[in-house]
């Protein structure tokens, strides 16, 4: 009878977001040959056509540190911080996670996770932004239309502190 019971309640979930557009990040963390490497924060947010922030997809940090300490360096991603950092208490219920060492990730924001729904359509762009203690700080822009109309892989580079930064977009 649970049995039922549950998979009664996540069938009209199941359903309502396979119905949505999803996105998707697949980001580089280069391997830096440094003296002393420390893995980076990382941010990744949507933003409308004025810059402002409608959606904080992910900030990778250092969510181990005793009392909440890793939240002392978050104000490193400048753009982040300044944007929306500042008035968001960390750690952020499925925004926030550990930081990632060199290698390549994929990072899925489901609708019904990162309530894109609810954006209007428009142009908007996905920003990556890395800092790391003792190194550098990077920030890569993706611009995109939401929603998508058609399935999309959308790219763009980083320099340093990022590598390939790829955004998947799915009506």
């Amino acid at each position: 009878m649970k049995l039922r019971y549950s998979i009664a309640l996540s069938m009209p979930l199941i359903s309502a977001s396979a119905m949505a557009a999803d996105l998707a990040l697949k980001l580089e963390v280069p391997q830096l040959n440094v003296a002393e490497y420390h893995r980076p924060y990382l941010a990744a947010w949507l933003e409308n056509a004025d810059q402002k922030v409608v959606a904080n997809l992910a900030v990778l940090y250092d969510v181990k540190k005793k009392d909440n300490a890793g939240t002392k360096w978050l104000k490193d991603m400048r753009q982040w911080w300044r944007k929306s950092g500042r008035d968001v208490e960390m750690p952020l219920d499925g925004v926030s996670g550990a930081t990632k060492a060199p290698g390549e990730y994929t990072l899925s924001f489901p609708v019904a996770k990162a309530a894109l729904d609810k954006l209007p359509a428009g142009q908007y762009q996905l920003v990556v932004e890395a800092a790391r203690e003792a190194g550098g700080r990077e920030a890569v822009k993706v611009p995109l239309q939401w929603p998508p109309k058609t399935a999309q892989s959308l790219a763009a580079k980083g320099k340093e502190e990022l590598g390939a930064v790829v955004v998947q977009l799915k009506p």
